[in-house]
């Protein structure tokens, strides 16, 4: 492009943060206390860093660190001891009051917590403040490969040793992949800089110029010298007018509106030379070198991604069908579907990273307590629903103000049922739509809300009662005649319920998937016996010992060769009253569909059964996609919780491709690239 688009990446760190304070970093499980470090952040926003008095610097990338939270007393006694003491020295108040933690992690299992304890608690207070500022940027993750030296090189300067040198073998280890240390060494002695294994190195000998000079002959660039001695005829230099015909037949999109973005010319040219080539007198001759070539192919002048689409740049006052909607599948589980573990944890990572549809499969708590989340009955630990709820409301928009859709996989009796409604309600307070928007009723023809009219509410997807059904059992329940409406029948119920056929076919489905299920696990499912009862792998799971060792093959056999009962029809009417927007039924077809025209409807999808549709209906399933919500999630046979790829579905307008957000593959890669775009706003 000839139009250059100034790519503002940096948010202003807060005075404080860059001058530092005093902390005592703590570890509760390797019971470990460095006290008196002193913590700052650089400039750009890159680092925390800090170093305390006889031990080496250390550092967390920002780009790492995915919340800043009040931090707690720790539980080890001794460091609680020696916090206090330091306290009675140096500060005032107590430790939870004056602790930060800071939740960092390359992925969204592996979360290191790292607490420090300040003076007081305005001090705490300044440095969550001024933390929570700086993390979520998004826009720093796409740098310009010269800002990432910068970067790299400013890690090394922060880790400095006791005696506040730079360690060759730091220089040697952020260089070592693939690379030989006599090779490294060699160079840095070239450098003119000690060069021994156990040497160090004065911070201000080793400039961000010799850094680089390091890297390139370490790692050359030999592709773009290729690239200079074809311009430049095996001249040491190419003159502008070489180097205008290249930017406008090689470096210039050509799909471009020449108004808005003209071609190169010798002004435009010149302006490059005079930014990038840092010889003077080639840059005053209008000459530029091949070390300037690179410096400017390394710029953000020629980012791979388009750097003004990392702001919001979609019109946001579309219906929400009319938009791809960041979705988890399984929210709670760390690791497989099956003998998986589950964590609360789990949904604080997967919203501050953007991800606006989340997964609560509810189940009634032992002998009747706490409603709990978890993976069925698949031998994995459960979670409880409450705490789960307390983590949404604390991190649902930290990252983005758009909607978050709770998407329930509702197992629950009716008693338990109104507890998750009172929970929602009680908790989430005014983030939770309880009713639909006066400009956007729950009628046919009608099109859903856009994103911008939904900022900051929260929206349950749980299977609804019939209006007619619904209203006569709230008005029941509210004049205290909970007996009434608390008969857990489920053949009764199924009637009852928004989109459903009647006893009849639920009766005849038993021993199918129920297809309005988001997440009917297949793995699970439950047979009918000629005898009328149930057999199901259940019990013969639970014969085997928690910590057998079954092979994929293995499991994959229990999981494909049973069915599921899938979420409950026999919804209490509270929790019913507060489904809006995304009301889950059985897929009754594209042509029931469309003639149908009610936009809150939506229906789920496997991975196979989409794909399935997409070959024999494409023109329908994208007419579909258009006016109401489908969600897609993975097949039952994916027992490593591996991911399927996402574009697929996409590129239907299927808007909750729902990934399984534990696994960094390839297709997990792609949905977090894909929803960097737009601001990162799910």
């Amino acid at each position: 492009m000839s139009k250059a688009y100034n790519f503002d990446w940096q948010i202003e760190v807060s005075p404080r943060l860059l001058k530092g304070d005093y902390f005592d970093r703590w570890d509760d499980e390797n019971a470990t206390l460095e006290q008196n470090c002193l913590f700052r952040v650089d400039t750009y926003g890159f680092f925390i860093y800090w170093q305390s008095e006889g031990r080496d610097g250390q550092v967390i990338e920002l780009s790492q660190v995915s919340d800043i939270r009040p931090g707690k007393a720790p539980t080890d006694q001794k460091i609680g001891a020696d916090l206090m003491a330091n306290a009675l020295i140096y500060g005032r108040g107590n430790i939870d009051e004056r602790t930060v933690t800071i939740c960092s992690g390359i992925d969204f299992v592996q979360i290191s917590h790292t607490n420090i304890t300040g003076a007081d608690p305005p001090t705490a207070k300044a440095w969550i403040e001024g933390l929570r500022k700086i993390t979520h940027n998004h826009k720093a993750n796409n740098i310009c490969p010269t800002t990432i030296l910068r970067k790299h090189w400013m890690k090394i300067s922060f880790m400095l040793n006791v005696n506040q040198k730079i360690p060759v073998r730091s220089i040697s280890k952020t260089f070592a992949s693939g690379k030989t240390e006599k090779r490294i060494f060699e160079i840095l002695k070239e450098l003119g800089l000690p060069s021994g294994k156990n040497d160090e190195i004065n911070p201000n000998d080793f400039t961000f110029e010799k850094f680089c000079d390091l890297y390139h002959k370490i790692c050359p660039r030999t592709d773009i010298a290729v690239l200079f001695d074809e311009l430049s005829g095996g001249k040491d230099y190419i003159t502008t007018k070489q180097f205008v015909e290249w930017l406008n037949e090689t470096q210039r999109d050509p799909r471009l509106n020449e108004i808005l973005f003209p071609f190169y010319d010798t002004n435009s040219a010149l302006r490059i030379i005079d930014r990038y080539e840092l010889r003077a007198n080639y840059r005053d001759r209008g000459h530029l070198s091949c070390d300037g070539l690179t410096r400017y192919l390394m710029s953000d002048e020629n980012a791979p991604v388009f750097l003004d689409r990392l702001e919001v740049y979609h019109d946001m006052e579309q219906p929400l069908c009319h938009y791809l909607i960041n979705s988890s599948h399984n929210t709670y589980l760390q690791g497989r579907q099956f003998g998986g573990r589950s964590s609360v944890e789990m949904y604080r990572q997967v919203l501050l990273a953007g991800c606006r549809c989340i997964e609560l499969d509810c189940w009634d708590g032992k002998n009747d307590s706490e409603p709990i989340i978890t993976h069925g009955k698949a031998m994995c630990s459960d979670i409880n629903f409450k705490e789960v709820i307390f983590a949404i409301r604390d991190t649902a928009f930290v990252t983005s103000d758009y909607p978050v859709i709770l998407s329930f996989e509702n197992h629950c009796s009716r008693p338990q049922q109104y507890k998750l409604a009172q929970y929602c309600e009680e908790i989430l307070g005014d983030l939770l739509l309880t009713k639909p928007l006066d400009t956007h009723p729950l009628e046919p023809g009608v099109p859903l809300p856009s994103p911008n009219l939904l900022k900051k509410k929260i929206l349950i997807k749980n299977k609804r009662l019939k209006p007619e059904v619904e209203k006569h059992q709230l008005d029941l329940f509210l004049e205290g005649f909970d007996s009434e409406i608390n008969n857990d029948n489920d053949l009764d119920s199924a009637a009852n319920v928004e989109g459903e056929d009647g006893p009849t076919a639920y009766v005849d489905n038993l021993k199918l998937r129920d297809d309005d299920d988001d997440e009917a696990h297949p793995e699970l499912n439950v047979d009918i016996n000629d005898d009328g009862s149930r057999r199901t792998i259940l019990g013969q799971i639970m014969k085997l010992k928690p910590s057998a060792n079954l092979s994929r093959e293995e499991e994959e056999a229990f999981y494909n060769g049973y069915q599921h009962k899938g979420a409950t029809t026999n919804i209490h009417p509270l929790l019913s009253s507060r489904v809006n927007y995304t009301q889950p039924i059985k897929f009754p077809g594209f042509s029931k569909a469309e003639e149908r025209n009610i936009h809150y409807h939506m229906s789920s999808f496997s991975e196979n059964v989409a794909l399935q549709h997409l070959r024999q209906n494409p023109i329908e399933f994208v007419n579909y996609n258009k006016r109401q919500l489908s969600r897609v999630y993975p097949k039952g046979g994916r027992v490593d919780s591996s991911n399927y790829m996402p574009q697929i579905f996409w590129n239907a307008g299927c808007q909750m491709v729902s990934l399984n957000f534990q696994t960094p593959d390839l297709p997990m890669q792609l949905n977090l690239g894909k929803f960097e775009y737009n601001g990162n706003c799910g």
